[in-house]
């Protein structure tokens, strides 16, 4: 099976309230882009697509003269925001056709506390189990704000549900997807050619995708830690997630 990468880095941050594209803020001397990029080293993708969008250029050419060599870095634009599964689809098109059997990893650029021994976890995961997808999964007692892992009566994963979409019974559900997923390459592009935008934000979801794929296959799930996923919106959480890999380092 060959493995390849979708890192999704193409988000404004304007809550950084920073001219400095959010994927280049660093957290201990690195851009987070970068810890990201680095934690994919031991399950060995052949290709990493890193998708940009605002401050593209930038990112780009940061991205290009820091990454290693190991990571084949390629590129992708999306040059209007219209969801997860729009930006997914565009990472794609950077990447070399999949034959049978092959997968692909999509992650999102503002998550540098994710170790390469989870990413590892979910990648033999899928492997393991001949899963159409496989998807990183965390707990909280109150996961407000995160989508909802609807889980059908064997256990596998039947959906996710956005925050703004779930039921009053689904945001009762504590366990919440973390936004790293592995799938079948050679399923996903037509599986994302099926999304619509009948969601509260009229966006593309690529947690829609699980829904697809769970009537033709398993889709399973791997937990860790809620700290290891935690993403960076703003300076404070910025500043919270460098406390972390400081003491993650000592």
């Amino acid at each position: 099976m060959t493995l390849r990468a979708v890192v999704l880095a193409a988000g404004a941050g304007t809550r950084m309230k920073s001219d400095l594209p959010k994927p280049l803020h660093e957290v201990c001397g690195k851009s987070m882009v970068l810890h990201v990029v680095d934690a994919l080293k031991t399950v060995e993708p052949t290709e990493i697509a890193v998708v940009v969008g605002f401050g593209g250029e930038q990112v780009a050419d940061v991205v290009s003269r820091n990454a290693p060599s190991w990571a084949n870095v390629k590129f992708a634009t999306q040059h209007e925001q219209h969801g997860t599964g729009h930006a997914t689809a565009i990472g794609l098109t950077a990447l070399q056709a999949p034959s049978v059997g092959d997968a692909v990893i999509v992650l999102p650029g503002d998550t540098p506390l994710l170790t390469a021994d989870t990413i590892e976890r979910l990648v033999a995961d899928h492997r393991n189990n001949a899963q159409l997808a496989t998807l990183l999964t965390s707990e909280l007692d109150d996961p407000t704000g995160y989508g909802r892992i609807v889980r059908a009566a064997d256990g596998s994963v039947e959906r996710i549900v956005e925050q703004r979409d779930a039921s009053p019974e689904e945001l009762l559900i504590k366990e919440w997807n973390a936004g790293v997923y592995v799938f079948e390459h050679a399923l996903l592009t037509p599986a994302l050619n099926q999304l619509g935008t009948n969601n509260s934000q009229h966006e593309y979801y690529l947690t829609d995708v699980i829904v697809e794929l769970a009537t033709s296959g398993s889709v399973g799930a791997v937990s860790t830690h809620p700290e290891e996923t935690l993403g960076v919106n703003d300076r404070e959480q910025l500043a919270a997630v460098e406390q972390l890999m400081i003491a993650r380092m000592s």
